[in-house]
């Protein structure tokens, strides 16, 4: 299989990967991409459209384009862009910027909130469309960040699944990019010509400070000792439970029950290609 740069191979073997350790696509999937007009949703809908035309296994894509409603935001540029590409692309027009005053908790952020509401509207509309698996663009780097996050904010070990089934059991909601990282994807939005949309909403401006100490901290650990970051996301998956303090694993010797499914409990995993 060609690749129109090294930088795609890269990513699509680094895709591939996560698809198969993880069951993210199977034949006959119907998988809904959620495109916030963001660098790594544009690369994760890229590089799951090319490992579509040469996959082994058949699955068809539609972008869904959630408008929180704030103004300038640019949902036709998305349109537009999808359409010029040959992707299907829904966008879904809503009041949730109306809404996030009377909503807002004074422990949310405001990104906190329009996530969980925004992820409401992508199962309302998965549902709609009959849509088998919901791909998230989230990436290396946001799961690292969310574990430090969580470990030093929260006092939880917890990170990002690759592959999570809501409560309900109605979803399935998948990150292709897991291995794939912020820099990597960037670079691959920007190669493959796809524009960058702002939600424009004015809290998205900047990150949380927590958030911003965390990518502050990550920036001087790698540049102290480079791979640490690549170190941190093996260690997400290579979890020694019983070397913790959590009581529960000495009661169950297999664990809390846990909706997150991880390689050891998908059987018969299709396979993507050879992803080279």
């Amino acid at each position: 299989m060609a690749y129109r740069s090294r930088l795609e191979a890269r990513i699509a073997r680094k895709t591939t990967k996560a698809v198969v350790e993880f069951g993210l696509v199977e034949h006959g999937d119907r998988i809904m991409v959620g495109v916030s007009g963001g660098k790594d949703s544009w690369a994760l809908l890229q590089i799951l459209d090319v490992l579509r035309q040469h996959a082994s296994i058949e699955f068809s894509l539609i972008a869904v384009t959630v408008d929180s409603g704030y103004a300038g935001f640019n949902h036709d540029l998305i349109a537009r862009t999808c359409e010029a590409r040959g992707w299907a692309c829904r966008i879904e027009h809503t009041r949730i910027g109306e809404t996030m005053d009377d909503l807002l908790e004074p422990e949310d952020t405001p990104c906190s909130l329009c996530g969980r509401l925004r992820r409401g509207v992508l199962y309302r509309i998965a549902d709609e469309i009959g849509a088998t698996k919901i791909a998230l663009g989230h990436h290396a780097d946001d799961i690292i960040e969310t574990l430090l996050l969580n470990l030093f904010y929260e006092g939880t070990l917890k990170a990002m699944p690759a592959r999570l089934v809501s409560d309900n059991g109605r979803h399935v909601v998948v990150r292709p990019l897991v291995y794939v990282h912020e820099n990597e994807a960037a670079g691959y939005a920007k190669e493959s010509g796809l524009p960058v949309v702002s939600c424009c909403c004015s809290a998205c401006g900047d990150l949380s400070l927590k958030r911003q100490r965390i990518k502050r901290l990550l920036l001087d650990l790698e540049r102290e000792t480079p791979g640490i970051k690549n170190s941190m996301l093996r260690a997400v998956g290579n979890l020694s439970a019983t070397h913790l303090l959590d009581a529960r694993w000495l009661q169950r010797p297999d664990g809390p029950a846990d909706r997150d499914v991880g390689p050891a409990s998908v059987p018969g995993t299709d396979r993507l290609g050879s992803g080279s």
